[in-house]
């Protein structure tokens, strides 16, 4: 059982005892009222508003497009609706680019309804982080595969499996730590690696395609449900899972993500 009840509204502090204690936290994307609302009866502790809704909403073929008032306008969808759960909104891309750029559009994220900002990127983002840290807003950096880096990257591919790679991760993870990152996120890196960075950073660290061994979990709720023209391998349909439609789909994600049920071994990299 995690620390919370259900309805309890959850913080970066509640977060914070869910690691301490050892226990496992659920997040989901969000981008309305009515996700939000079921995502909050099923105790779904994270709600992220993610720059994804460019392909899963909007029909592009990158989150590159997405745009700054695309963010503050889902973020203030999910926040009229929202009940309990923290909410985590991306900066979509470029829009950190420098200091000024980076208070600007994370304070307009922070009016519309975020408790937190997410930001992409690895050593870099060093100065935004310890910045929007001092200014009060919590940052969430976001590592391995950063999906507005798909061009220079190459592709959807697995970061950190060669050694050097590795190593550089797990120090700028520190690093970013020591600026003030509240949480750390890691995408489709191996699960020893994501094991050694969770353990030795004191901070929460969520992962998608990242394996068992991460604080929380998060999911694209159009994977969850199916529905998405792309399944990757860390992907996991819960919906024949359900005898309650949608929301029946969610809360059975958010249980399997707090009892260690997911993900299994054939979602995570080696």
């Amino acid at each position: 059982m995690s620390t919370q009840t259900a309805r309890q509204h959850i913080t970066l502090s509640t977060l914070n005892k869910i690691r301490a204690a050892g226990q496992k936290f659920a997040c989901l994307t969000a981008y309305d009222a009515c996700f939000t609302s079921l995502m909050n009866e099923a105790s779904v502790e994270v709600i992220l508003v993610g720059d994804s809704l460019g392909m899963v909403l909007q029909g592009h073929d990158s989150t590159l497009p997405v745009t700054m008032a695309d963010m503050v306008y889902h973020t203030q969808c999910v926040k009229r609706a929202n009940s309990s759960s923290f909410i985590m909104t991306d900066m979509p891309f470029m829009s950190y680019s420098t200091d000024k750029d980076a208070l600007e559009n994370a304070a307009a994220l922070m009016r519309a309804g975020a408790g937190m900002v997410k930001l992409e990127g690895g050593a870099w983002l060093e100065s935004s982080t310890r910045l929007l840290a001092e200014r009060g807003i919590p940052v969430c950096v976001h590592m391995g595969l950063t999906p507005q880096s798909i061009n220079r990257i190459g592709g959807y591919l697995v970061q950190g499996r060669d050694p050097v790679q590795a190593e550089n991760m797990v120090r700028e993870a520190v690093l970013l730590q020591e600026a003030g990152a509240s949480i750390l996120l890691l995408e489709c890196v191996p699960t020893a690696l994501a094991t050694r960075i969770t353990e030795t950073l004191n901070i929460p660290v969520i992962g998608i395609g990242a394996g068992p061994h991460t604080t929380g979990q998060v999911l694209v709720m159009h994977d969850l449900l199916g529905i998405s023209p792309i399944k990757p391998k860390f992907v996991k349909n819960f919906l024949p899972e359900s005898d309650n439609g949608i929301a029946g789909a969610i809360k059975a994600y958010a249980d399997a993500v707090k009892n260690g049920s997911f993900p299994a071994p054939e979602h995570c990299f080696d």
